[in-house]
């Protein structure tokens, strides 16, 4: 059989698995032990021999998906990744087809054309003018590149940082006293930024009550590093925070990290796709005072994974963040467009703009902005049911689509009840850690979850409750 032959396949066994997944037909999730489901999918012996096409390709697909997650399910609620759009997907396979390796323009002249595109249009949404021309505009206020991923765009981000208060980091290695300061509910990836780099431990800020960056404290915190000869770096905000979707108030910290002379990055990785809303932007408000922002597509934007900007107030930041040379790369050379590997870790990149512009072209903005704005009404709708039911506590009042909840009881409880959840299948939720205790979680991405789903669910973990977990 042929290409065309394989996609016809291929796109019939996904519209069903979506289709049934829609219908709540089947579990959310299977957690099959892993050699056996190794087995099932032969993959041992079609590596050695071959031939997965046809009929053979039909039946590894229907077991391949049915172990795979239907995040298509109503009943999925775990996790900040998308429910794509089915255009998304397309573009996805007219990457993987074309496989033109775009951090270079002359490997893929129409890739870097949507991606450049693509981020122009994320730094007008934050309120930078962005870079017109085919090269670097220093008349521009905002530059930019996508990544694979949230982690890698805040690694890219705090090395352009670097960049400004150590350039000579590369050659010498970082300055004994640097530091990244950062919330104490900040994202993994901060940390780990700050170990890649060698900068030992994230120095955390105070924060108030709910866990948010406090600028009453800010100034003296930061005053009080330097006065003990430590540099920050930068330091990184949350719009919103993972574990609660809270957004740190930014435009108090961004005049306080200007008077200490302080990077502001704003991880936006989930809540950046606010700004395409008229009556959630203000939760950003402040954000074009940044310094650089990440904004993960493949979250509200409805892109399928990964794509993740790296955004720049500084146009020329990113260009500055890598300092590496490759002569069959880095040359003068006559090309009409712009090489993006300047900017990047990776130097065989994706064509990542391409997914999420068939996102944004397929369904429009306002479209998208009404389903961002749909899923945060639902999750404050969500908030204010749970209150009334007897034996749980609400954390905190939802300004994204995450809430967080629990029973009467110890961390170890949720943890079992979420256990219970995971067996059956029939919901997918997750759980964090924030103000000192451990909460069951919901993440509303799915467009088709309603209020008749969350009660669904809460009966379930009563059930749990009534057996003994």
């Amino acid at each position: 059989m042929g290409f065309r032959e394989d996609v016809s396949i291929t796109v019939d066994a996904l519209d069903a698995f979506a289709r049934d997944a829609r219908k709540r037909e089947g579990p959310v999730l299977r957690q099959e032990r892993l050699v056996p489901l190794q087995n099932a999918l032969d993959v041992a012996h079609l590596i050695e021999h071959g031939g997965l096409e046809g009929q053979t390709l039909q039946r590894f697909l229907d077991t391949y998906l049915a172990a795979s997650t239907r995040l298509h399910h109503p009943g999925y609620m775990a996790h900040q990744v998308a429910v794509p759009l089915s255009q998304s997907a397309i573009a996805a396979l007219v990457d993987g087809f074309t496989n033109n390796a775009m951090a270079i323009y002359e490997m893929g002249p129409a890739a870097a054309a949507v991606e450049h595109a693509v981020i122009n249009w994320m730094l007008e949404k934050i309120g930078w003018r962005p870079c017109v021309s085919e090269a670097s505009d220093k008349t521009a206020d905002g530059g930019g590149v996508l990544t694979h991923g949230g982690s890698l765009a805040n690694l890219t981000a705090l090395l352009a940082a670097r960049a400004r208060v150590a350039p000579n980091a590369w050659q010498e290695g970082n300055p004994s006293h640097l530091v990244i300061v950062a919330s104490p509910n900040s994202h993994y990836s901060v940390s780990r930024a700050a170990g890649i780099m060698g900068l030992g431990p994230v120095r955390y800020a105070p924060t108030d009550s709910a866990g948010r960056l406090d600028p009453t404290r800010l100034s003296g915190f930061l005053a009080g590093l330097q006065q003990e000869g430590t540099l920050p770096l930068a330091l990184v905000a949350n719009a919103c925070g993972t574990a609660l979707g809270l957004y740190d108030p930014l435009r108090e910290i961004a005049h306080i990290c200007r008077q200490h002379h302080i990077w502001l990055h704003v991880d936006g990785a989930h809540g950046a796709s606010a700004l395409l809303s008229q009556r959630l932007r203000h939760l950003l408000d402040g954000i074009e005072l940044a310094d650089s922002v990440v904004w993960d597509a493949h979250k509200m934007l409805r892109s399928s994974t990964l794509c993740a900007a790296v955004l720049t107030r500084d146009p020329l930041a990113l260009d500055r963040a890598f300092r590496e040379e490759a002569s069959y790369l880095f040359h003068e050379k006559d090309q009409p467009g712009i090489d993006l590997i300047h900017r990047t870790v990776e130097c065989t990149k994706a064509a990542l703009g391409l997914k999420v512009f068939f996102a944004l072209a397929s369904q429009g903005e306002k479209s998208i902005a009404a389903t961002i704005e749909r899923q945060t009404a639902f999750a404050q709708e969500t908030a204010a049911y749970l209150r009334t039911e007897p034996e749980i506590e609400v954390a905190v009042e939802p300004q994204s689509n995450i809430v967080c909840f629990r029973f009467d009881g110890p961390d170890s409880l949720q943890l079992k009840l979420r256990r219970r959840l995971t067996e059956s299948g029939n919901f997918y939720i997750s759980t964090a850690e924030a103000l000192g205790r451990r909460w069951l979680r919901i993440v509303f991405m799915n467009p088709s979850t309603n209020l008749n789903d969350v009660v669904a669910l809460i009966n379930e973990l009563r059930e749990y409750l009534k057996s003994g977990v």
